[in-house]
């Protein structure tokens, strides 16, 4: 290792206890001198000193590594508990990020630092969450904590076992794939239903919609209706709220595509960014989140059912076993048209399950530009059903102008797919 390389290594050792030293510094920036176990000034220290015992390790031994690791462990322990004593107070995060800020800056000067720099961004940013991880934990109930646990518990044991091969008719099913797309899906909609317990409308609608997206448009759809009905929230409110639970749809099957079929996303990002920015700009004007929220009453949040119960997660991954037989049988009986086909039916009630199956059959029983098609007409379908949704709950004006937004929508998304197909034929 030459000089410049292990001054390098040093000033990163120092970086990740100044950045981990950060937010423990801004955190007891109220406490006075010499009244806090550890700030900004220590944690630089622990970091740097993490390096030079390791390189003093390295040079004669590791037990040199070693005595270094517990006098530094034991003056932290000591001085925390100190603090503990006169603050009447427990707690174990100081004393932990500190041996943890110690052991990424000995490893960024010894090890990989690129691993280490990322540890100790991750770690300052666990730190810094910490009001948003303990809100979390009381927005969500012990059953719905349980069935995730459950559900990931058995992912993770089963997983590995499951056959990562075709079976059934067309060899469409393939058990490890179909229990991963599930349980992916599941993944993200719990991710929103989370951020709707936790956040609820306390941030506006925009807010509540963007999570309810993440859920179910659909579902997300038929609440703005309702409360822009019955009065709970005026009809712009309501409007802006459901465009922006069918803007982040366009996100959610950007996402999936980019994960289970990465070779299709130059051909769909851009038509998803163009229906995304579309229904995002109409949601942002109609919501005008820059002018303070009206006093009200506190509104009855969005009832979703929780993702991550079994019985959910096996409906879909029933519901997507069956897209996939389907589609790849009609794919080769009837060609691309069959999956488009199929599309315009299967969209007017979910969109994330022909999005998987054809991600799984492009190149294969599909061409791209048919799975494109057949994507883009789902969704098309479903924008249909949610217009009809709208009309009928929300009312002629709610739902005309949902109409109105998705159908430019939609129209923006095919002329920029057109455009970037076009695009890639002439390149």
């Amino acid at each position: 290792m030459n000089q410049v390389e292990l001054l390098s290594r040093i000033g990163i050792a120092l970086a990740i206890g100044f950045l981990i030293g950060i937010e423990r510094g801004w955190r007891e920036r109220d406490e006075a001198e010499g009244e806090r176990a550890a700030g900004l000034r220590t944690f630089t220290l622990i970091g740097l000193s993490g390096g030079v015992w390791a390189l003093l390790g390295k040079e004669f031994g590791e037990a040199v590594f070693a005595a270094g690791f517990l006098a530094i462990a034991g003056g932290i322990t000591l001085y925390r508990w100190r603090e503990s004593e006169r603050e009447g107070s427990v707690g174990a995060t100081t004393l932990i990020a500190a041996l943890l800020t110690f052991g990424l800056g000995a490893y960024a000067v010894v090890g990989d630092k690129t691993v280490a720099a990322a540890a100790a961004v991750a770690t300052a940013a666990l730190l810094a969450a910490k009001s948003s991880l303990h809100g979390w934990v009381k927005a969500v109930s012990w059953l719905e904590l349980r069935a995730a646990l459950i559900l990931l518990s058995m992912t993770f044991l089963a997983l590995p076992l499951l056959p990562d091969r075709g079976f059934g008719p067309n060899d469409a099913l393939n058990p490890h794939t179909l229990w991963l797309m599930a349980i992916t899906i599941a993944g993200v909609s719990f991710a929103g239903y989370v951020a709707i317990k936790v956040a609820g409308e306390k941030y506006g609608v925009l807010i509540a919609g963007v999570a309810g997206g993440l859920v179910s448009s659909t579902v997300a759809t038929v609440d703005m209706a309702r409360r822009a009905r019955d009065g709970d929230c005026d009809t712009r409110s309501g409007l802006a709220g459901a465009l922006a639970a069918s803007a982040t749809m366009f996100l959610r099957v950007g996402v999936i595509v980019a994960l289970f079929g990465p070779a299709l996303l130059p051909a769909v990002a851009p038509a998803m960014a163009a229906g995304l920015l579309v229904l995002a700009a109409i949601s942002i004007v109609l919501a005008k989140p820059w002018q303070p929220a009206p006093t009200a009453e506190p509104q009855e949040r969005t009832r979703f059912t929780n993702p991550f119960q079994l019985r959910a997660v096996l409906g879909f991954a029933a519901l997507l076993a069956f897209m996939l037989v389907v589609s790849k049988a009609l794919a080769i009986g009837l060609g691309g048209r069959g999956a488009v086909a199929l599309a315009a039916v299967s969209g007017l009630a979910d969109v994330d399950a022909i999005t998987l199956s054809m991600t799984g059959l492009a190149g294969s029983a599909v061409s791209p530009v048919e799975a494109v098609a057949a994507i883009l007409v789902a969704i098309a379908a479903n924008s249909v059903t949610k217009s009809g949704i709208a009309i009928a709950i929300g009312g002629r004006w709610f739902g005309i102008a949902y109409a109105a937004a998705s159908a430019v929508a939609m129209i923006a998304a095919g002329v920029v797919s057109v455009l970037a197909s076009w695009y890639g034929a002439m390149a």
